[in-house]
């Protein structure tokens, strides 16, 4: 999926300034294209994506700063093994945004 494709959806969802939209989904990018291993969709609105260890401290920065913009993201992580689960809920009304983030992980992340 290309940025602009993503910045779409993110437009109508995220109180985030319209111009820097394209910067954090270039940050989710680059996570998940350096750091994810798998991902789950462990319900319609909960994704699962493994990350390696050493990204950790990346991720739960970047999670911080998306719930700023997007109070409706739920993020939670646990760590297992070498790696780091990072856990993605949106309610029920957000689910379109769970499926796009899902396509992103899996486009960029090479799944």
């Amino acid at each position: 999926m290309a940025t602009d494709e993503a910045a779409d959806w993110a437009t109508a969802s995220c109180s985030l300034p319209i111009g820097e939209q394209p910067l954090r989904i270039a940050e989710f990018d680059r996570l998940f294209a350096g750091s994810a291993r798998r991902s789950v969709r462990v319900s319609p609105t909960r994704l699962d994506v493994s990350l390696a260890a050493s990204a950790e401290a990346a991720a739960c920065d970047l999670a911080a700063r998306e719930v700023q913009c997007c109070s409706f993201f739920n993020f939670e992580f646990t760590s297992a093994d070498s790696a780091v689960v990072m856990s993605i809920e949106v309610p029920q009304s957000r689910i379109d945004v769970l499926d796009e983030l899902t396509s992103r992980v899996r486009t960029v992340g090479g799944q």
